[in-house]
């Protein structure tokens, strides 16, 4: 028996929040410089202890471009089509939508050209930065998964997707406005991603508590 598909007003309504918030902040980096508040922000976190660098760098791997295709494996094995379909599918949109418009409008540097005294750890010192690649992506999948799963698990991927863009700063490799520009725009190709493909009718992991409320989902 074939899973009923829907395809939900709530993410269209995420889409245009967060294309919003992609375009605000294309505006706001869009000079190429680095404004006091977001450079205080980026002193911060870049200047924690190198002892975290290991950890950080960890977190910072759940942004490569080969994570959804990594996620995309459990998925089948639970036979969840839709988000079989829709996580390698991010993967060329977030490539069209990183170097094709947000890379083509904004000009922006790396901080270890932009920030003087920035701390580089094994990050390139030179190159486009806006937006963040690796934020697309982690905040994508976030995205994708969240139908799929229960509050608690929504919650523990929230956290990996934040640690991720945090890891991004702290390793040097972008500036904070980088990182929120990415999120932004991974969650609209996810969210748009969705309505193309729909979600279960059920919604999230087939657990008591999530076949129970379905309302929650919608």
């Amino acid at each position: 028996m074939r899973t009923p598909v829907r395809r939900r007003r709530r993410d269209a309504a995420v889409a245009a929040v967060a294309l919003a918030g992609t375009a605000v902040c294309c505006w706001a980096v869009a000079s190429g410089r680095v404004g006091e508040a977001e450079l205080a922000v980026f002193r911060v976190v870049n200047g924690w202890p190198d002892a975290w660098r290991t950890p950080l760098y960890g977190f910072q791997l759940l942004g490569v471009l080969g994570m959804p295709l990594l996620v995309a494996v459990p998925a089948a094995v639970l036979r969840r089509w839709r988000l079989v379909l829709a996580l390698p599918a991010l993967v060329p949109v977030k490539l069209l939508v990183e170097h094709g418009v947000l890379k083509a409008l904004v000009q922006r540097e790396r901080p270890g050209t932009t920030i003087p005294g920035a701390v580089l750890r094994d990050v390139p010192s030179a190159g486009l930065s806006f937006p963040s690649g690796h934020a697309i992506i982690a905040f994508g999948v976030l995205m994708l998964l969240t139908p799929y799963l229960s509050r608690r698990w929504q919650a523990v991927v929230l956290a990996l997707a934040v640690f991720n863009g945090v890891a991004r700063v702290y390793l040097g490799g972008h500036a904070p406005l980088d990182v929120i520009g990415g999120a932004a725009a991974g969650v609209t190709i996810a969210a748009l991603l969705q309505l193309v493909v729909g979600v279960p009718v059920s919604g999230g992991a087939p657990t008591s508590t999530a076949t129970s409320r379905p309302v929650s989902r919608r």
